[in-house]
């Protein structure tokens, strides 16, 4: 079929992909959950806790990864005297983003009241060659609260033969206590993420990254027991004004994923008394 010739060189325009725009927000109670909503792709799981450990729900993404111009939002709130953890389901996998695309934005927030024990154990973030992200991590902890809190970030599956080497990352995080801004941080990586990474005082050879932080009355006093726990994995700890903070980087994710289980498993069990391991999702 011959075209007319004032279509035939004409380029089709752009398709108009469909974005995701989810959210999720759940509030535990000393009797139970307390408030549940969920827009797709973002849902809870409730799988049956061990005997002894709090409350738990895990947080799942629907779409099986996010892409440019994607966004989700996890609220999540414990009640005063009351318990529980937030996991999520699996790594989030973070796509490349196309020229033009708005970044992949991705919100959490979180909540304690007095006497609670909240606790936000969040599997890696896989960052694929060419993704653009903002992901921002905000929590309110009462004066008498306590959080764990657990992000890591991936740079390329290695074990794939993938490597991130261009791309946006934005990792911030905001922690008041009993309403005083206490601690702000952020990461930002931007272009050559490769040549970054390698840079004097940036990462070296590692190509992945945690972040593990408590926030509670008695922080100094766990922090030689977590120093202990890192041992020879590559990281170390501080603590300061009711905080705990710990950092660890590794050239192998798997390594650096064992070392986050070890260490955030043996602060929750030396602070709130539960066990070692980390809820079930993370060995699945």
């Amino acid at each position: 079929m011959n075209l007319p010739s004032a279509a035939a060189g004409r380029v089709p325009p752009p398709s108009r992909n469909q974005r995701v725009d989810g959210a999720a927000r759940i509030a535990f109670g000393p009797t139970g959950i307390a408030d549940l909503y969920q827009r797709a792709p973002c849902r809870m799981l409730f799988p049956d806790g061990e005997a002894g450990e709090p409350q738990q729900a895990v947080s799942i993404t629907t779409s099986g990864g996010l892409t440019g111009g994607d966004r989700i939002r996890v609220e999540f709130a414990v009640a005063a005297d009351t318990m529980a953890t937030l996991s999520t389901q699996a790594a989030e996998k973070l796509y490349r983003v196309l020229p033009g695309e708005a970044d992949i934005r991705i919100e959490t927030h979180v909540d304690i009241a007095e006497r609670g024990w909240g606790e936000w154990l969040a599997q890696e973030a896989i960052l694929f060659d060419g993704t653009r992200v903002r992901r921002s991590f905000e929590a309110d902890v009462a004066a008498t609260g306590r959080l764990l809190a657990v992000e890591s970030l991936v740079f390329g599956r290695s074990a794939m033969g993938e490597t991130m080497r261009r791309g946006r990352i934005h990792d911030s995080w905001r922690i008041r206590r009993d309403g005083r801004l206490i601690w702000v941080d952020a990461l930002r990586l931007d272009g050559d993420i490769q040549a970054q990474l390698a840079a004097p005082f940036a990462f070296g050879e590692a190509r992945s990254t945690a972040t593990i932080v408590y926030v509670g009355t008695d922080a100094p006093a766990h922090l030689e027991a977590v120093r202990a726990l890192i041992g020879a994995a590559h990281g170390g700890a501080t603590s300061f004004d009711g905080m705990l903070i710990v950092r660890l980087a590794d050239a192998d994710a798997a390594a650096l994923r064992r070392a986050v289980a070890t260490v955030a498993g043996g602060l929750r069990a030396r602070a709130a008394g539960l066990a070692r391991i980390l809820p079930a999702v993370w060995h699945c």
